[in-house]
Order: structure tokens, then C-alpha cells, then sequence
């Protein structure tokens, strides 16, 4: 098969994974040379550092051909789809070759399982280490990690790579043995536990080497199963707490043709993948905690993003003068953001905030004005039923988006 048909295939297979963030990768040197690639500035995926920049991505699977059967998964031992396999040698010319055309800043690469864990691992190393030894390549490397691999195989990949990401897949242990019973929720949390007691090896030591620089990042399928997200949410609290994760990915579950019976016809609404998305936001940039998102079991509200639902389900606490509130309270106001928060607490210490303040920092005053106040404003939503604020601040959603048609 011709490199590009095999491009084709696999570069298609490797859209269903979400986790090929480039943030946090450093500039890499090589014996005071700079080397090739960077990890700033058909199978290219964007992603967008801290600093808003977009990076690009060669974003590939070794090869499809996997010898388990996951039930979610289009590549699965019985799916009927086109196969193909990259050799090792084949992902770095590409790599570098659309590195030369300016096309790319790194390479995400992930793969089936073949003949084993230990191999794939294997394979996936290869390449990351003929990229960084024998080609110089500096820039930006995300190895998927075989989770049953050695670890001393995932720690070497630790060495070579920026970031390693291993796929938790579902949201509870009980849904990966229904729907993937080859792999094993312990073997998971193992070899993210390796690549987390690598990092803290290396924290800290001025001469160590380097390791996972970026961190590790984690996927869930949402929507496969039954599990809602007061589940998901507490399940990636605790996975952020225990491994030091930089994030977790939620993808909608996306129906696959000739699926199984056990998985969905349908795919969930597409507001809940991004309600999830915004609620983890909150819990690693605003300090809330997945039980203050979701009191109790159910899912996210897709009308309302979760921090104005939190801040509806706690009118106590509103509203707030922002000429006197902590900072941290001052973040929980629908439409005003982490820097608007800082330039606030700055302007303050010169004078009495008023409301054309908020207006000059573009904070989101639709969502924002029942719940502050300031020197020369003060919101006649105050005594409003909370029932009511919400009918006025809902956000208009197409049909499809609320999962009402397919």
C-alpha cells in the first residue's frame, strides 16, 4: 500500500481522540545546538497552548489493526473497516517531511494493540527515539501510552516524549468490563501512576532528566453508557488530585458504523460534552469542586453553562460588591473571568470600581449584572426567583444541539 492511501486510513482513524493538546511542551536544546523543529509557532490536527497560540499537529495511528474488541471503538478487532500499518520509519518521514513544508510543529501518534502491548510500546518508542536521536527533532512529541505495557518501557517513553497520555476510555470501572473487557481499569491507573512517580522523580532536580515536560493527559467517552456526569466530574476530580494530570479530555460518544447492541444508536447531545468541558475548567481554573458543580446524581444543565447554574443555586452568596469581595469570590460571577478578576483587584487599590469599569473590561454583563454590585449600581434582579433569573439569562440552542433530532 501507498504511504499516502495508508495516511489516509489512519490520519481518519485518529480523529476520535481528543487528548493531543500541545500545552506546556519547553524548547528543547541539543549540545548547544538547536536542532530541528519547534514546539511553538490530511492527518494534522490544531491545538492551542496557554498563551493562545495554535500549534499543529501530525496526528496519526500506527496502524488501526488491533487485537481487542473494544465495543465503542471503530477500529475494534471485528469492525469492518480499511486497515493499514505504518513501519516506524514511515511516521518519522512524514513527520519530518511535513515539518519541512512548514505544515507541523510535532507529532501525536498512538496505535492499535499488535502482537502485544510490549511490542506496540515498543513501536511507538521507535520512532520518538529516531526522531530525537538520529534526526535531532525538538519539537513537540505525544506518544499514546499502551497501558499494559512494561513500565520500564513507559518510563523510557517518558525520556523521548513531551507529553504521554493514556486513555482511561469510560467513566467507571464497571462500564470499561461491559464494554471493554480486555482492558483493565487497575493496569490503567498503574501506568498513569508510573508516568506520575517518573514526573515527581525528576521534580525539582536542577540536572535530572527530562520527563513527560508537558505532563500526561487522560480521555473519557461520554455517552457510550449510562453514566452521568456527577460521576464523570467526581471520577476526573480524583484523577487530577491522584496523578497531577494536566487534563482530561471528554469525547461524545460517536456512533460507529455496523456498532454492537450494547453501545447507543445515537450520539448524546453535543452541549454535553461541552458543558463538561466547561465544568473540569472550573475545577482546575476557579477552585469548585465537582460536588458544588452537581450536588447530587444527574447530568450538567445544557441551557446554562455550569457556573451560572451554580451561582443561580446559591443566591445567598449574590449579590457581590466587587468593590469589597475576596478574589475568589469575585470569580464565581457569571461573566466576569480570571483576568478580569486581577485587573479589578489592581483598579480598586486606586479607586471606588463603578459600572462602566466592568463595561471597559468587556466582562459579560448580560450574565454578570443580577449578581454584583458597585458603587453606582446595584441589580433590581436581586429579590427575582432564581427560577425566573434563568428563564431570562438561558442561552438559545438549536434543536440538534440540545439532542432533540438527530
Amino acid at each position: 500500500m501507498q504511504l499516502i492511501a495508508k495516511l489516509g486510513i489512519l490520519a481518519d482513524a485518529a480523529k476520535y481522540d481528543a487528548s493531543c493538546a500541545s500545552s506546556g511542551a519547553p524548547k528543547r536544546s541539543s549540545k548547544g545546538r538547536d536542532g530541528l523543529g519547534a514546539t511553538n509557532g490530511m492527518g494534522i490536527c490544531h491545538s492551542y497552548t496557554p498563551d493562545g497560540r495554535c500549534v499543529s499537529l501530525l496526528k496519526v495511528l500506527l496502524t488501526n489493526f488491533c487485537l481487542y474488541d473494544c465495543q465503542y471503538c471503530v477500529n475494534r478487532r471485528t469492525s469492518n473497516v480499511p486497515r493499514a500499518r505504518f513501519t516506524p520509519e514511515e511516521v518519522v518521514r512524514l513527520t519530518l517531511d511535513f515539518y519541512r513544508r512548514n505544515c507541523i510543529s510535532g507529532l501525536f501518534l498512538s496505535s492499535g494493540i499488535i502482537r502485544s502491548a510490549d511490542y506496540t510500546m515498543e513501536q511507538l518508542i521507535r520512532v520518538a527515539r529516531l526522531l530525537r536521536e538520529e534526526h535531532e527533532f525538538r519539537g513537540y512529541i505525544h506518544l499514546k501510552t499502551i497501558p499494559d505495557a512494561d513500565p520500564l518501557l513507559i518510563e523510557e517513553a517518558g525520556r523521548l516524549a513531551d507529553r504521554l497520555s493514556v486513555n482511561i476510555e469510560l467513566p467507571t470501572d464497571e462500564s470499561l468490563q461491559l464494554l471493554a473487557p480486555e482492558k483493565k481499569a487497575s493496569t490503567i491507573r498503574l501506568a498513569m501512576g508510573t508516568i506520575h512517580q517518573g514526573q515527581l522523580a525528576v521534580a525539582g532536580e536542577r540536572n535530572a532528566p527530562r520527563f513527560t515536560p508537558a505532563g500526561q493527559s487522560t480521555q473519557l467517552i461520554v455517552g457510550a453508557d449510562s453514566t452521568d456526569d456527577h460521576t464523570i466530574l467526581g471520577n476526573a476530580q480524583a484523577l487530577y488530585q491522584g496523578y497531577a494530570l494536566k487534563r482530561v479530555y471528554y469525547s461524545a460518544f460517536s456512533p460507529i458504523p455496523d456498532s454492537p447492541s450494547s453501545v447507543p444508536l445515537a450520539a448524546p447531545p453535543l452541549l454535553r460534552e461541552h458543558r463538561l468541558y466547561q465544568a473540569d475548567f472550573l475545577m482546575r481554573g476557579y477552585g469548585y469542586s465537582a460536588g458544588e458543580l452537581l450536588r447530587e446524581a444527574g447530568n450538567l444543565a445544557l441551557d446554562i453553562d455550569p457556573k451560572l447554574a451554580w451561582a443561580l443555586a446559591n443566591r445567598e452568596v449574590f449579590p457581590l460588591d466587587v468593590n469589597r469581595a475576596e478574589p475568589a469570590l469575585l470569580a464565581r460571577i457569571p461573566g466576569i473571568g480570571l483576568r478580569s478578576v486581577q485587573r479589578l483587584v489592581a483598579l480598586r487599590r486606586e479607586r471606588r470600581i463603578r459600572y462602566d469599569d466592568l463595561v471597559q473590561l468587556r466582562c459579560v454583563l448580560d450574565k454578570a449584572r443580577p449578581f454584583i454590585v458597585t458603587s453606582d449600581y446595584r441589580p433590581p434582579e436581586a429579590e427575582v426567583r432564581s427560577g425566573l433569573l434563568r428563564a431570562r439569562l438561558r442561552e438559545p440552542q438549536a434543536p440538534q444541539q440540545m439532542g432533540l433530532w438527530a
